[in-house]
C-alpha cells in the first residue's frame, strides 16, 4: 500500500487529501475526547497520528502493558470515521527503562552519557533498546492490526533528533563491525582513510574508535564513515520495526523525516531510507525570521518529493501558528497556514497534518501551536483550521497526481556531510546555503525542480544544476558526463567535484591539472588555487559580483562567459560556459548576486530550452506550481505578495469552484487552484 492507497480510504474508494494532526488525548483528562471528536468533525479531520509517545502509559513495567486508554481512544475516532497513523511508541522509552538499563542510554563525543528527562535517550546499537523496542513492537502490532481505525503505521518519530550520534560502547562496536563489512581488511580501511597522514595507521580493528573528542581535527574520512554508519545503524532500527508490523498487517509504513529544516537532517541519509518507507513523510517547520522561509518551505518540499521518487508524499507535521524552540517564537500572520500548507500541496505532498491537535497544557512544547489552540474555538488559529479543512476537501481530486518539473538541483547527502567538515577553504562554503540560493534562483524564475542524486537519470530534465557536489563518486560524475553529452544542459557550481567518496583529493600526483578534478574536462576549466573571500567582501564580475569564494584559474576550452575584474583572480574565469557533446556544461566559480545572476542565468536557461513564465517578472511573490494526472493539470497559484496578482488561466478553480474564464486575481496573501481547460 501507499499514499494513493491512504488517500482512497480515507474518502471511501474517492481520494481525498488527508488532514490531520498528532493527537496526544493522554495528556488530557477523558472527558476531554470527546469533545476533540466533535471539533475533528468540525474541521473535516480525517487521519490522527497516536501513541507516538506513550511507551511509558503503555508499558509501565518490564513486559506489563495497559492498552485500555488506547483502546478506548481508537473506537471513539473509529465512530467519528477518522482513520489512524498508529505509532509504535518506541521513539522515547520510559524512566524506568533507563534506570534499569544505564548503558542503553547515548554518549556524547565528550564521552557524557545522558539520561532520560528530555526525549529519544537510547543509543541506536543497544541490544537492549532494539530487544525492548521490538517487544512493545510485537505488542502493538498483534493487538491493533486489525483494528478498522489503523490506516497506517508510525514508527518511531524523527530519528537522529536528539540523540545521534552516538559515541558509546554499543556505537564502538558497531562501527567496527560496520567498518569490516565495508571495508575487508584493514589495508582496505588504511588506504581510504589516508591514514599514512599523522602517523593514523591501524593495525587492528579493536584501534578504531568513533571519532570522540581528541586535541585536534579528527581525520575527515573517519568522521565521515561514521556519519554514515550512524544513519544505518537508525536504519536498522526502524527496518526492525517495521518488519514486525509488516508480519501482522498490510497497512502502510512510514516515519517522519525532517527535511532540510534547522539543519536536522544531518544525522540521516535519507535517500537511502526512502525505499524503505511505503509512504514517504517530512517533517517541517518555518524559520519564523526568514523573510523569505517560503521558499525554504519550496525547497524542503521540493526535496520530500524527490525522496519520494515524485510519488504523492505525506507532510507529517508542521505548525498552525508559533512554535517553542526557535529564539523569537513568531506567530503565523492571518492566512499564511493556507499558504504554507498549499505550497506542500502544490509540491507533491497528497496529506497536510500539524503537530499537534491541542496546544499542551505542561512540558516542554507547551508553547507551541495547535490545531486546537489554548484559547479555544473563538480564535483566528481555529477558523483558520476549519478554512484549511474545506479548501482541502475541495481541492482532493488533486491526490495521486504529480508534480511537473522541468529542472532539476542535484543533492547527494555524502556530498553534504564532507563538505561541512572541518578543515576547508572557507566556513562560507556551505552546501545547504549554496542550494537554497539555486532553488531560490529558479524559484524567482518560476522553474520548478525536482530534488535528484548524482547517479539518479537525469535525462528527463532540460536543465540540472549541482550546487556544490564537492564529494562524487566515479559513478555520479559519469552519470552527470553523460547527461550533458546526451543534449543536456549542468551548471557546477565552486567546491564542486573536489573529492572521491572517501574524502580524498581527486587528482593525478605526477600530471597535476588541478580543480575540480572529477570535472575539469567537462567544464573546460583549470583551477589552480582557491580565493576564499573575506566576511562581507565581494569582487567585481564582468557584470555583477561575486561573494563569498573566488578562484585563480583559466579555460581550457570553455568560454569565459565572466571574468573577475581585481583582486588576487583578476582576469580568472568566475563564470564558464563548455558545449560537450550535444549539451552545455556551465561552471560558476563564485556565488553570483542578483545583477549577476541576472546577466547569465537567461542564457543558462536558453541553452536548455527553457524561458521564464511572463508571471515571474510582472508578479514576483506569486509561486505557480503544477501537477498532472492522466491529461489533467491542476494549477497551484499562491501569492505571497502584498499586491494582487493575475494569471491568464481558463478553467475551473477548485476552493471557490467557479469558472476562470481565460483569467484569475489572486488575491494579496491568496491561493487558488485551477483545473486546466
Amino acid at each position: 500500500m501507499d499514499m494513493n492507497d491512504l488517500t482512497r480510504q480515507l474518502g471511501g474508494g474517492t481520494p481525498r487529501i488527508a488532514f490531520g494532526a498528532d493527537y496526544n488525548p493522554e495528556q488530557w483528562p477523558r472527558d476531554v475526547w470527546k469533545h476533540d471528536v466533535e471539533l475533528m468533525r468540525e474541521a473535516k479531520v480525517n487521519l490522527v497520528s497516536v501513541g507516538i509517545f506513550s511507551w511509558a502509559l503503555l508499558e509501565p513495567e518490564e513486559g506489563r502493558y495497559e492498552f485500555g486508554w488506547l483502546d478506548e481512544v481508537l473506537d471513539l475516532l473509529h465512530e467519528n470515521g477518522i482513520a489512524v497513523d498508529l505509532a509504535n511508541a518506541s521513539a522515547s522509552p520510559p524512566p524506568w527503562f533507563t534506570v534499569k538499563y544505564p548503558d542503553s542510554a547515548p554518549v556524547d563525543a565528550d564521552g557524557v552519557r545522558q539520561t532520560h528527562g528530555s526525549r529519544q535517550a537510547f543509543a541506536a546499537c543497544s541490544p537492549d533498546y532494539r530487544r525492548a523496542a521490538a517487544a512493545l513492537t510485537t505488542a502493538i502490532a498483534k493487538r491493533y492490526a486489525d483494528h478498522p481505525a489503523l490506516a497506517m503505521w508510525h514508527v518511531h518519530n524523527e530519528y537522529g533528533c536528539h540523540n545521534q550520534p552516538d559515541f558509546g560502547p554499543h556505537a564502538e562496536r558497531g562501527f567496527r563491525e560496520w567498518l569490516r563489512n565495508r571495508y575487508e581488511s584493514l589495508d582496505g580501511l588504511n588506504e581510504a582513510w589516508g591514514t599514512a597522514f599523522w602517523s593514523q595507521h591501524y593495525y587492528d580493528w579493536a584501534e578504531i574508535m568513533p571519532p570522540r573528542r581528541s586535541g585536534t581535527h579528527i581525520n575527515p574520512s573517519h568522521q565521515l564513515d561514521f556519519a554514515r554508519f550512524s544513519s544505518d545503524s537508525l536504519l536498522e532500527c526502524f527496518e526492525a520495526e517495521a518488519a514486525i508490523l509488516r508480519a501482522q498487517s498490510d497497512k502502510p509504513v512510514t516515519t517522519n523525516f525532517m527535511g532540510l529544516n534547522m539543519g536536522l537532517a544531518r544525522p540521516i541519509d535519507y535517500w537511502r531510507w526512502a525505499p524503505r518507507m511505503d509512504i514517504v513523510s517530512n517533517d517541517h517547520y518555518l524559520i519564523a525570521e526568514d523573510l523569505r522561509n517560503h521558499q525554504d518551505l519550496a525547497l524542503a518540499a521540493d526535496l520530500t518529493r524527490g525522496w519520494a521518487d515524485n510519488a504523492p508524499w505525506l507532510l507529517m507535521e508542521h505548525s498552525t501558528s508559533a512554535v517553542n524552540w526557535q529564539p523569537r517564537n513568531i506567530a503565523k500572520a492571518p492566512g499564511q497556514m493556507l499558504r504554507n500548507s498549499f505550497q506542500h500541496l502544490a509540491r507533491g505532498a497528497d496529506g497536510i497534518l500539524f503537530f499537534q491537535w491541542r496546544a499542551s497544557r505542561a512540558g516542554a512544547e507547551k508553547f507551541h501551536s495547535g490545531m486546537v489552540p489554548h484559547a479555544g474555538r473563538d480564535t483566528k488559529v481555529w477558523r483558520e483550521v476549519v478554512q484549511l479543512g474545506k479548501a482541502l476537501e475541495a481541492a482532493s481530486e488533486v491526490a495521486g497526481s504529480r508534480v511537473a518539473a522541468d529542472a532539476a538541483l542535484v543533492f547527494d547527502t555524502d556530498a553534504r556531510w564532507a563538505a561541512e567538515l572541518d578543515s576547508h577553504p572557507s566556513i562560507e562554503a556551505q552546501p545547504t546555503r549554496e542550494l537554497r540560493d539555486w532553488h531560490d534562483a529558479l524559484y524567482r524564475s518560476g522553474i520548478t525542480a525536482d530534488l535528484r542524486q548524482s547517479t539518479d537519470d537525469l535525462r528527463a530534465y532540460r536543465l540540472v544544476v549541482a550546487p556544490m557536489l564537492y564529494l562524487v563518486t566515479d559513478d555520479g560524475a559519469a552519470n552527470l558526463r553523460r547527461y550533458v553529452e546526451g543534449g543536456g544542459t549542468l551548471l557546477l557550481t565552486y567546491f564542486s567535484g573536489i573529492v572521491d567518496e572517501h574524502d580524498r583529493i581527486i587528482m593525478d600526483p605526477v600530471e597535476g591539472g588541478g580543480y575540480p578534478g572529477a570535472f575539469r574536462d567537462l567544464l573546460g576549466v583549470e583551477i589552480e588555487e582557491f580565493f576564499p573571500l573575506r566576511d562581507g567582501e565581494a569582487l567585481a564580475l564582468t557584470a555583477g559580483s561575486g561573494e563569498r569564494w573566488s578562484e585563480l584559474g583559466r579555460t581550457t576550452t570553455a568560454e569565459a562567459v565572466s571574468r573577475y575584474e581585481r583582486g588576487p583572480t583578476a582576469g580568472s574565469p568566475a563564470v564558464t560556459r563548455n558545449v560537450s557533446g550535444a549539451g552545455t556544461a556551465y561552471y560558476v566559480g563564485t556565488s553570483p548576486d542578483a545583477e549577476a545572476l541576472a546577466a547569465f542565468l537567461p542564457r543558462v536557461l536558453e541553452d536548455a530550452g527553457l524561458e521564464a513564465p511572463a508571471h515571474a517578472a510582472e508578479f514576483p511573490e506569486l509561486e505557480v506550481v503544477r501537477r498532472t494526472s492522466d491529461g489533467t493539470s491542476w494549477l497551484f497559484a499562491i501569492n505571497h505578495g502584498e499586491v494582487d496578482a493575475r494569471l491568464s488561466v481558463d478553467g475551473i478553480e477548485l476552493i471557490s469552484g467557479t469558472p476562470t474564464e481565460g483569467a484569475l486575481t489572486i488575491p494579496a496573501g491568496g491561493v487558488a487552484v485551477v483545473r486546466l481547460a
